[in-house]
């Protein structure tokens, strides 16, 4: 059994059809799913909490993407604490920094992304970090931020991960996780996969990111959570390991970081 532990399924992506995508990924061997909030808008963070309400498999995070950290004013920031006390929300985020694109300018980002960090530590609830641009200025960056204001104290995993394998050791000893998705699966990525050959297995996650980045074998439709199988055999065969074991680490993995009872 898997468990998808990063997947937009409140995207409007998936308005026709949600039951659906999360019926048939259950049939696949999904157990549950982390319903992340963030990326459409402060607002539309509602959409997770109300989905985890109503479906006993879905756990919302919720947050602020640091593509609409500029966005951020105080009746988002009432709304967003108001939510991460709800008891089905399990994570913040998912929130970091994102210099690829700049949608926000990057002070904005780093602030709104320390601001965030400051709720998980205030609540003990664990992160879902975004980090994209040129290493070493993002990566670099949102490591220098976890430390400072975590201070030792949070939990989060390094979401999607495309980075090198010396940052991914790198997060791994300021205390993170990382998670990998559909990415490990492309021809492209042969470097991704020797970074994830290198990593211990008790320190991952796997993920879809539905519905963006559908692995090899699904490239151009719209991704969905009964696909992070595929993940799963990518990683497997990377490190070597029956797919079995990848699946039953991954999962229970991804239950002690969001605090999910197994």
């Amino acid at each position: 059994m898997w468990l998808d532990s990063h997947c937009h399924v409140t995207a409007d992506a998936f308005s026709d059809d949600r039951a659906d995508v999360l019926d048939r990924a259950d049939a696949a061997g999904i157990e549950a799913f982390v319903g992340i909030g963030s990326g459409y808008g402060v607002a539309l963070n509602a959409r997770a909490v109300a989905l985890a309400e109503e479906d006993a498999r879905v756990f919302a995070t919720v947050g602020v993407h640091p593509h609409e950290a500029s966005e951020l004013d105080d009746a988002g920031r009432a709304r967003l604490t108001d939510w991460l006390d709800h008891p089905r929300v399990v994570g913040v985020g998912e929130c970091g920094l994102d210099y690829h694109y700049t949608n926000s300018p990057r002070e904005i980002q780093r602030e709104v992304f320390a601001e965030q960090l400051g709720w998980a530590r205030e609540r003990a609830l664990p992160v879902s970090l975004h980090v994209r641009g040129d290493e070493p200025d993002a990566f670099g960056e949102t490591l220098e931020i976890w430390r400072a204001e975590g201070d030792g104290a949070l939990e989060g995993v390094l979401h999607c991960y495309t980075g090198s394998t010396e940052f991914a050791h790198r997060a791994l000893d300021a205390g993170l996780l990382v998670s990998f998705s559909g990415i490990l699966t492309f021809p492209s990525a042969a470097d991704l996969r020797e970074t994830a050959r290198s990593l211990p297995l008790d320190r991952l996650l796997v993920e879809t990111d539905a519905p963006l980045l559908a692995p090899q074998g699904h490239r151009g439709a719209r991704n969905e959570p009964a696909w992070v199988g595929v993940v799963g055999t990518a990683l497997a065969k990377a490190q070597e390991r029956p797919v079995e074991e990848v699946a039953a680490i991954t999962t229970r993995n991804a239950r002690r970081l969001f605090g999910l009872a197994s």
